[in-house]
C-alpha cells in the first residue's frame, strides 16, 4: 500500500566519519522515532507524515557480519583485529560480512517505504540502479550480476569484482542499513574476510578503476544522493 498523501521528500543527514557503533545507535534512534509516528497514526484521524532520512557517512576500520553470515568469513583473530586497528560487530541487517573504512561512501537511507512502495526487492534494484547510474557519470561501465545483491564491474565474466555492497534491514516498511561504495578506501582490509561470502571474486574501487585517481567522497555523495531521489522520484533536503 501507499499513503494517500505520501512524503517523498528526503532529509540528506551528514555525519562525516564516524564510529560504526555511534552511527548504528543513531540509524535506532530515527528507525525507532519513525516506527512510533507510524503506530501513532493508526490512532489518529490525521495522520502526520512519515519522514525519510539519507544518512551519509564513512567510518573507522570496521567489520559487519549480517545474519546470515558465517563467523568463518572473518579470517584473523580478535589479537590480530586489534593490530590493524579494526572492530567487529554482528549486527541485524541481512548480508554477509563486509568492511567499511575511511575512503568508503556509506549511505544509510532511512525510507519509509510507504512513501513509496512496498517492495523490498524493488528497493534493492533502485539503490543498485543510483549506484550504477553515479559510476557511469565517471565512465566507469557497471551492472548487477545475477544471483548477488550489490554492484560489479565486468559481471558474469571472470574479472568480475564488487565495487558496492548492499545490506539492508527492514520493519514495518522501514528500512535501515543500506548500501557502502568503494570511492578511494584501503581495499588491503578486505583480504582479511571472504567479502559478502564470496570467494571467488575481487574487490574493486573508484580510484581502482580510474587509474589512482578518483573523485572527493562528497562529490560521490552528492551525486549518489541525487540519483537515489531521481530514482524515488524524490525531493532531497540539504
Amino acid at each position: 500500500m501507499r499513503y494517500e498523501q505520501p512524503n517523498t521528500r528526503i532529509q540528506v543527514i551528514q555525519k562525516g566519519l564516524i564510529d560504526y557503533k555511534e552511527a548504528w545507535e543513531f540509524q535506532e534512534s530515527i528507525f525507532n522515532e519513525l516506527t512510533e509516528t507510524k503506530v501513532h497514526n493508526r490512532e489518529l484521524d490525521h495522520q502526520v507524515p512519515v519522514p525519510n532520512y539519507l544518512i551519509v557517512c564513512e567510518h573507522p576500520p570496521v567489520y559487519t557480519l549480517g545474519k546470515s553470515g558465517s563467523d568463518s568469513n572473518l579470517l584473523v583473530n580478535q589479537e590480530q583485529l586489534d593490530e590493524i586497528g579494526a572492530t567487529f560487530y554482528r549486527i541485524n541487517r541481512g548480508g554477509d560480512i563486509t568492511h567499511h573504512g575511511p575512503g568508503q561512501l556509506v549511505m544509510y537511507p532511512i525510507f519509509d517505504l510507504e512513501n513509496f512502495f512496498t517492495d523490498i526487492h524493488q528497493y534493492l534494484r533502485f539503490l543498485e540502479e543510483a549506484v550504477i547510474c553515479t559510476l557511469a557519470s565517471y565512465d566507469i561501465l557497471a551492472g548487477r550480476y545475477n544471483g548477488f545483491t550489490g554492484v560489479w564491474i565486468d559481471p558474469e565474466t571472470p574479472r568480475a569484482r564488487k565495487i558496492c555492497a548492499m545490506g539492508v534491514r527492514c520493519g514495518r516498511w522501514i528500512t535501515m542499513h543500506g548500501l557502502a561504495l568503494n570511492v578511494n578506501n584501503q581495499l588491503d582490509y578486505f583480504n582479511n574476510i571472504i567479502p559478502c561470502g564470496i570467494s571467488d571474486h575481487a574487490v574493486t574501487s573508484i580510484a581502482k578503476e580510474l587509474g589512482g585517481t578518483s573523485p572527493s567522497l562528497q562529490s560521490v555523495a552528492d551525486k549518489l544522493a541525487e540519483e537515489i531521489a531521481t530514482m524515488f522520484g524524490a525531493e532531497l533536503l540539504k
